[in-house]
């Protein structure tokens, strides 16, 4: 079987188990709009929430998942006993470095609340609540990063199901917290609690699969060369992989100063923009890692640059009409998903605009997804770090520049273009890296995918701007004409991008 469809084999398994998590999250989000809607409540807990989501994506998928997988692949290739003492001793120093960084968050909670949400330092109330809330929280990170430990051996283990489904879990807990907030004083501490719960069943999901793969980490002490090796990538690659939530600090401390409901409506926009992310271009990338780092550990790079390119071809194809489909169909998605209980029209009218601001970045973040591991599977730290602190930079200024004219939707509008700026450094980069590779076919794949995708999103528009849906009826009856358009807007996607024909179908995955 050819390495292209085994990586589209593994990125089917991550997409589907990754979209049951991602419906599961926006249940969640619905459940958590129901509630709480865009208060000062759910703005404390979001901001709260900020903190040990962004350690997240730097110590767990950071640190663990890009530069784990190509040390740990290379130490198996040599021993499975070497390769297990490995996965030990990371299990045991990092145990150690969490369980000091938690109780760093909690005792700094005030400090850190301060330094991204300037603006709640004027509202002494929802500022103590923010505090309280990171304290609750910080935990967390220290169930998730265990969490992504076992992602990565899994994943380096060529077991794709378990890791995908793991973050359901998450999901649930969350909405387990909600539905028992009434119960708590103030109500908000339910979501608190919720997360911790959702961590727990991450890690015991995963922990569960190595142990009955005879895979489980024990805490070992010692020395081990590829141990040094990764911790010379962990720093940089935890950065490098988190720069998009470094991006929604800077954004989040802007919202800060804008008026009630503004984080709530980054956020709820986000947690819809992360759908498409999540099923399809994490998918991408989680699936093709490991064959990168096996390619380079076996020193061929002509397969290495057929297969990222083939990941490049592979994101565009599917995150351009997702772009063109979010910006079509933000109004009518929000309104299904969020529009009920706390959470009014104008809300809905709110985070839609804030959805489109997102959606235009997406093909950049998904392509972006791709290449960071690319560089380090090739034991490349210092070039991400680089254009990534660059991309920071260039999102700070253009948050600046924005956020007076647009507010938050400004905001959301900087994050794309960073991430626009940071996907231009790298490829430039990496092509000067490993050599040129023939673009031809990425060429026609985005050209045929973004003429598909205007003609659809035209389509979509029209029965909306007609006034032939969503002007009537409740909230069943605009989810099934939602249901309708998105389903005819990917059918005629199909058609007019020319994958519909089997011949051109088999002709990509060649």
């Amino acid at each position: 079987m050819s390495e292209k469809i085994e990586i589209t084999k593994r990125a089917g398994v991550v997409s589907f188990f990754t979209l049951v998590s991602r419906v599961a999250g926006l249940v969640r989000d619905a459940v958590v709009a129901f509630f709480f809607g865009t208060t000062d409540a759910a703005d404390a807990f979001y901001m709260a929430f900020t903190l040990p989501n962004l350690l997240r994506r730097f110590v767990a998928e950071g640190a663990l998942t890009i530069a784990f997988i190509p040390v740990f692949s290379e130490t198996l290739k040599k021993s499975r006993e070497e390769a297990l003492h490995l996965a030990s001793l990371t299990f045991s120093y990092l145990s150690i470095i969490l369980a000091g960084l938690t109780v760093a968050g909690i005792a700094l909670a005030p400090f850190l609340v301060t330094v991204i949400a300037f603006g709640f330092k004027d509202q002494p109330e929802k500022f103590a609540l923010t505090v309280t809330l990171t304290r609750l929280c910080f935990p967390y990170i220290f169930l998730v990063s265990l969490a992504a430990l076992a992602m990565g051996i899994l994943n380096a283990l060529k077991r794709f199901a378990s890791p995908a489904a793991a973050p359901i879990l998450f999901n649930v807990g969350l909405i387990a917290g909600a539905c028992f907030s009434p119960w708590f004083h103030p109500p908000v501490y339910g979501l608190a609690l919720g997360v911790l719960l959702g961590g727990l069943g991450q890690l015991l999901l995963q922990w569960g699969e190595l142990v009955r793969l005879d895979w489980r980490p024990r805490f070992a002490w010692g020395s081990h060369p590829a141990l040094w090796r990764l911790l010379g990538l962990m720093v940089p690659a935890a950065y490098g992989a988190a720069v998009y939530q470094c991006n929604v600090i800077i954004v989040r401390l802007f919202a800060s100063f804008l008026p009630a409901g503004s984080v709530s409506y980054l956020w709820y926009a986000d947690r819809v923009f992360e759908f498409p992310v999540g099923v399809f271009a994490i998918a991408v990338a989680t699936a093709i890692q490991p064959t990168l780092s096996d390619q380079v550990a076996e020193k061929d790079m002509t397969a290495f640059k057929e297969s990222l390119d083939f990941g490049l071809r592979f994101n565009f194809l599917i995150t351009i009409p997702a772009m063109a489909g979010l910006i079509v169909l933000a109004q009518p998605i929000v309104m299904v998903l969020f529009q009920r209980g706390a959470f009014s029209p104008l809300d809905s009218m709110e985070t839609a605009s804030t959805l489109i601001a997102f959606a235009v970045g997406l093909p950049f973040l998904g392509a972006v997804r791709i290449l960071v591991p690319a560089f380090y599977a090739l034991k490349d730290a210092k070039r991400p770090v680089v254009i990534a602190t660059l991309a920071v930079a260039a999102n700070l200024v253009f948050a600046f520049l924005l956020v007076r004219p647009l507010a938050h939707e400004g905001l959301a509008l900087a994050l794309s273009l960073a991430a626009a700026v940071n996907f231009i450094g790298l490829m430039r980069v990496l092509r000067k890296y490993v050599g040129g590779w023939a673009w031809r076919n990425t060429i026609r794949v985005v050209a045929q995918t973004m003429a598909a995708s205007a003609v659809m999103a035209g389509l979509l528009w029209i029965p909306q701007h007609y006034g032939w849906v969503f002007r009537e009826g409740g909230l069943w009856r605009h989810g099934l004409e939602l249901a309708v358009l998105v389903s005819v807007g990917a059918g005629l996607y199909f058609l007019l991008s020319g994958a519909g024909h089997r011949s051109k179908l088999v002709r990509f995955f060649r």
